[in-house]
């Protein structure tokens, strides 16, 4: 049986983190959560480099980004990721507060595969993650791997 891949949760609010590893694991995925606390890490967890350039080679399930992030905000991980012929095939979901229509329609010309405003509510936030965490990482069908890193689904 192949390893489950990975949940990267990028989020700077300890609160946020606190939840939403709650809710996923509610939601009974056996996946590892990776979190990062700043775009920077974020990048190099994907693309393998300083702490993370031993992880094993294998892209996460999807991606929790958040938008307003230290050191390299949500929209250029976002870039990175979906510019990036190797890594654009990565599920990226927006999980963020911002209700800004800029910030939306540039998420989508960057290629988010989705946008999903925070709820304020406890209950409906942690709803929201628990289907997230389930749709992205038990019922999505990703595309089959072509070309570049190894995949190990």
């Amino acid at each position: 049986m192949a390893k489950l891949k990975p949940i990267l949760l990028v989020e700077d609010n300890p609160n946020d983190i606190e939840l939403t590893l709650a809710a996923l694991e509610a939601g009974q995925l056996a996946n590892e959560i990776v979190i990062c606390r700043d775009g920077a890490e974020a990048l190099d967890f994907i693309y393998r480099r300083g702490p993370h350039e031993g992880r094993q080679v294998q892209d996460p399930a999807v991606i929790l980004l958040d938008l307003k992030l230290p050191k390299v905000d949500g929209l250029e991980v976002l870039a990175k990721v979906k510019g990036d012929p190797q890594t654009r095939a990565i599920p990226v979901v927006m999980l963020t507060s911002s209700r800004e229509e800029t910030d939306v329609v540039r998420s989508y010309d960057l290629g988010v595969n989705a946008f999903v405003v925070k709820p304020v509510g406890f209950n409906e936030f942690f709803a929201a993650i628990q289907e997230l965490g389930v749709f992205w990482a038990v019922l999505n069908e990703p595309p089959p791997h072509r070309g570049g890193w190894p995949s190990n689904a």
